[in-house]
């Protein structure tokens, strides 16, 4: 069974995604750009839409557009994210099924990852996260003792910076795009806060 490891930046920004759009279903892209083969290490996300996810004509548009970004900037697609509108639901639709299945078919070690609505506040001190692994043609849950999240107390701590903060409104999702195209769904403004944040000047790594 293959380890995954999520990075703080691929975390923070699924995280802050949902916390945008608290009614709505959201979902996303998971990015790596490491190599094929062995350990996944997620290393980056997309976040796509928060309103009609199972739209297909717009998610195809996403996909294709995420997949030319991504072999211009040495990335690959390796899995698939989604945050239930019911905080209770951290199940995946038939929606996520079916983009997941996409997903494995080019990416032989693809993930499903569910955020966990109950549990994202605060007070919860585990990554609210189900990751899923396609098994036999199907989607089964994964060990969790597989899953890695590096300095995971960082990484909430820098996710609850930018929520309190205000600077989750930073963030730029494929839906607020194509309402104004000049908002980037790369999201380098994002990118860059998190990485300042996560710098060791300012004690986290």
């Amino acid at each position: 069974m293959a380890e995954v490891e999520l990075s703080c930046l691929a975390y923070v920004k699924m995280y802050l995604h949902a916390c945008l759009f608290p009614q709505c279903s959201v979902n996303g892209l998971l990015l790596s750009s490491g190599p094929a083969g062995g350990a996944l290490c997620v290393t980056d996300c997309v976040p796509l839409l928060h309103s009609h996810l199972s739209l297909s004509p717009i998610t195809q548009l996403a996909l294709t557009q995420v997949d030319v970004w991504c072999s211009q900037t040495q990335q690959r697609i390796v899995g698939y994210y989604q945050a239930n509108a019911c905080v209770s639901d951290s199940s995946p639709t038939p929606c996520a099924l079916k983009i997941g299945d996409k997903i494995a078919e080019q990416c032989s070690g693809a993930v499903l990852l569910m955020l966990d609505g109950a549990k994202m506040s605060p007070e919860y001190r585990v990554p609210p996260i189900i990751m899923y692994e396609r098994k036999d043609s199907r989607w089964s849950v994964k060990d969790k003792h597989t899953i890695m999240l590096r300095q995971w107390e960082e990484t909430l701590s820098i996710a609850s910076q930018l929520l309190d903060s205000g600077d989750h409104a930073l963030l730029v999702d494929f839906d607020s795009h194509l309402d104004d195209i000049t908002r980037d769904w790369t999201n380098q403004k994002l990118n860059a806060k998190i990485a300042e944040l996560a710098s060791p000047a300012n004690g986290n790594v």
